[in-house]
């Protein structure tokens, strides 16, 4: 999430910033996915009514970048029941067309950008999801480095404090605004030897993304990062000395609304949500 200008000026650099990108797809060999991971360390069922839990979620409401968030986006995120909520056995994270001023800033959209209350270095994670369907909507399942310096997360100091993208971030899913037919799997991290900024990831083709749920997958050990839907991996990257992925992550749920990956806004929009059926850490 944090990414998508550099993302943009590094990848798709002939792209205007009012110009609809377009992103070349390349494609690993399909092989079933293999895993050491077999022992569940962490998880949400969601099988409660209510609020998300309390000892397993934080959500982040603090905006930023002087009372916004990043990448244009132009949502406030709320720990609030409309924005929120566990029913029928499935997290909604909802992106509701409704004014609100927080920090001195008024947004006209609110959703909501969840953190897991729990951190982990190496495992697998597996997180089963159903996604918006509306234009204008950037849902994203990922992970960011515990020690990211970033004012209003849940770890604070505790694991360090570095600035994005030294931190590593790692998008197991990003959906554009405009073509909701792909799932962006993406690295983002500071080269450790030389401080420069680098990415590497593709792009998938997924049916029925809001209609159906989908099982999206993270293997990360010391040798590699790899990515797949319903099993099957479509992004690998090796996990090399020069990358920040040794230290402690968690992960976020989220929707933004528009900005650089979101896109234009329908007028029309009302509301849109992301439901998540389970959230599991393998070790």
């Amino acid at each position: 999430m944090f990414f998508v200008n550099l993302f943009f000026l590094f990848v798709i650099v002939s792209c205007s910033e009012n110009e609809t990108p377009s992103i070349e797809q390349e494609f690993v060999e399909k092989e079933v996915i293999v895993a050491d991971f077999s022992n569940l360390v962490w998880s949400d069922e969601f099988d409660y009514e209510g609020r998300p839990e309390t000892s397993k979620w934080h959500h982040q409401i603090y905006a930023p970048n002087n009372g916004s968030w990043h990448n244009g986006e132009v949502q406030h995120y709320l720990d609030h029941e409309d924005n929120t909520f566990v029913s029928d056995g499935t997290l909604k994270i909802k992106a509701i067309k409704k004014n609100y001023t927080t920090q001195g800033v008024t947004k006209e959209f609110t959703s909501a950008r969840m953190n897991s209350k729990y951190s982990f270095k190496y495992g697998k994670i597996e997180v089963r999801a159903k996604l918006p369907s509306g234009a204008g909507t950037w849902p994203a399942i990922w992970t960011l480095g515990a020690n990211i310096n970033e004012q209003g997360n849940y770890f604070g100091g505790q694991f360090g404090s570095v600035g994005w993208p030294n931190c590593g971030e790692i998008d197991i899913m990003e959906q554009n605004g405009w073509n909701k037919s792909q799932s962006y799997g993406y690295c983002h991290w500071g080269d450790t030897q030389t401080n420069e900024y680098k990415n590497d990831g593709t792009v998938a083709s997924i049916e029925n993304s809001s209609e159906a749920f989908h099982l999206f997958t993270l293997i990360w050990d010391e040798e590699k990062i790899q990515i797949a839907i319903d099993n099957e991996p479509f992004f690998k990257m090796s996990n090399v000395q020069s990358n920040p992925f040794d230290n402690a992550h968690y992960i976020l749920l989220n929707i933004a609304v528009g900005g650089s990956l979101g896109g234009d806004v329908p007028s029309n929009f009302v509301s849109e949500t992301m439901e998540i059926d389970y959230v599991r850490v393998y070790q």
